[in-house]
């Protein structure tokens, strides 16, 4: 048994109250209502409580001084070779609930201390837990249900909201840890990654798409399929549309959270010519060229 006095972290010279102070502040720290499930530092008080009821008591605390008992309130062998009449008599025990608080204090007034009521019980909520789960860019923005794995083992199925944004963290009450003394339990918090997409593009509500026309597309103009996150629609392209153009197509984007609110789809078009252009396209685009100034660096004024 270590020095109580070390324990405590007292000179020998302290106070009655100097000592009952400094034992009130450890058992504040190191109370196992305060740290479940720690076994050391359940050690640590059973420890500083032993101390504690040996320099808490005056009478004690001076025998103890005196080498007539131990640390652990047990007498110390007399040098006739035989211990003293009353000894084993000591309160200790290998639960801190026993222990001999000494003489003005008492275990009530402990408890007391730390938790505010003689009576109450420690009380407190369950720490929360986090996970994150992966879903598609679709998903997210039409809504999903995704199963995830709890702590304990059990499964769950999240309700992904339409227009869940991405690192959007979702809180599933009660899911997290048990509570402590009849607390509620912690929470579940699942944080939401948005894996990209191939060709859309989010900002805000708004969704946005590059979609490749053919040269005859954006010269004569066209009806053409256009995806969006709501499934494919047609879209009207107006005779000598440019590369860069863009189109909306209203509603079409994705719902705001917590609200009815449907952003747009803005289709950007790229005109794209043949992969192998072929020789007749040649003559005529050189052709053409010939009687027409086109320059759209100099209407740019880049040149």
């Amino acid at each position: 048994m270590q020095d109580p006095y070390k324990l405590l972290n007292v000179d020998r010279a302290a106070s009655q109250e100097d000592i009952k102070r400094a034992y009130r502040k450890l058992a504040k720290e190191l109370h196992p209502d305060i740290n479940p499930g720690n076994q050391t530092v359940e050690q640590k008080f059973k420890e500083i409580s032993q101390a504690y009821s040996i320099l808490g008591d005056a009478e004690k605390r001076k025998r103890f001084d005196q080498g007539q008992i131990d640390a652990s309130g047990q007498e110390t062998p007399w040098k006739g070779g035989f211990y003293r009449s009353h000894a084993g008599s000591g309160r200790g025990g290998d639960k801190y609930s026993n222990f001999d608080f000494g003489e003005d204090v008492s275990a009530d007034d402990i408890f007391a201390d730390l938790f505010g009521s003689r009576t109450r019980r420690v009380r407190r909520p369950g720490a929360n837990v986090s996970y994150t789960v992966p879903i598609s860019f679709l998903e997210a923005a039409k809504g999903a249900k995704k199963r995830i794995k709890l702590a304990d083992g059990k499964t769950l199925d999240v309700r992904i909201p339409p227009g869940t944004e991405d690192r959007q963290a979702l809180r599933l009450k009660g899911q997290g840890m048990p509570g402590v003394g009849g607390g509620p339990a912690g929470d579940a918090l699942v944080e939401v990654h948005i894996e990209s997409h191939p060709f859309f593009d989010r900002k805000g509500t708004n969704v946005h798409v590059e979609l490749p026309v053919t040269l005859q597309e954006a010269l004569l103009g066209a009806t053409v399929t256009v995806p969006t996150v709501h499934g494919s629609v047609s879209m009207k392209i107006p005779p000598g549309s440019n590369s860069g153009s863009t189109l909306r197509l209203k509603g079409k984007g994705i719902q705001a959270r917590d609200s009815d609110e449907i952003g747009d789809q803005y289709v950007k078009l790229r005109v794209m010519l043949p992969e192998r252009p072929d020789q007749e396209l040649r003559d005529f685009v050189e052709s053409w060229s010939r009687s027409h100034d086109y320059d759209p660096r100099r209407k740019a004024g880049m040149t």
